[in-house]
């Protein structure tokens, strides 16, 4: 038993050791340039164990941007955390989602390769499992009891847009404050206040 266990750390370190190598590469070289070989010198370890854990290059990156958006998701919920209204809840989870997009790289990987290397349809399927539930969570309790299950799918899509358009735009250089202010601006009138709190 006690050997068991003790293969499966092993193996648990070893796919750490290459997600963490490989992010460092994506996060500074990109996808395409970044090859396996690359990885497997930066995680000190063979090419037949990355193949062993990864079927390619492809997979390798998924459990990058899966861990990632992990990592975004828990970012989010810490910096939104102490809110007192559902409103202020979605305001401070949007301004922790800019903080954590600053990361070196992160939009790169996030909103420009990610969608482009593993399609639309999964970057949506790996945000609908970390921030994108939290979202739609927040957004049902902003509108109360009556929302649909549709209408809050709807919403949390297009807030979701919202978000990485305006990180896109401030990584371009455009001014921080201004898109921050105007998501603030607009997800209060999406949701508003809560209900019994206007």
């Amino acid at each position: 038993m006690q050997e068991r266990r003790s293969n499966q750390n092993r193996r648990q370190e070893t796919r750490r050791a290459l997600i963490k190598a490989a992010r460092a590469l994506f996060l500074e070289k990109g996808y395409a340039a970044t090859g396996t070989p690359e990885v497997v010198a930066r995680a000190g370890l063979t090419r037949g164990a990355l193949y062993h854990h990864f079927k390619d290059k492809q997979a390798l990156f998924l459990a990058v941007v899966e861990a990632e958006a992990a990592q975004i998701a828990a970012e989010i919920e810490a910096g939104s955390a102490d809110a007192q209204t559902p409103l202020a809840a979605l305001n401070d989870g949007a301004r922790a989602y800019f903080a954590a997009m600053r990361a070196p790289g992160r939009i790169r990987l996030m909103l420009l390769e990610g969608p482009a290397t593993l399609s639309p349809e999964t970057m949506r399927r790996i945000d609908l499992e970390t921030g994108g539930r939290e979202l739609r969570l927040g957004i049902a309790e902003a509108l109360g009891g009556a929302a649909t299950v549709g209408r809050v799918d709807a919403l949390a899509d297009l807030v979701s847009a919202m978000f990485d358009r305006a990180a896109l735009a401030i990584e371009g250089g455009a001014d921080a404050p201004l898109y921050e202010a105007t998501v603030r601006d607009l997800l209060a009138a999406l949701v508003g206040p809560a209900p019994g709190t206007r």
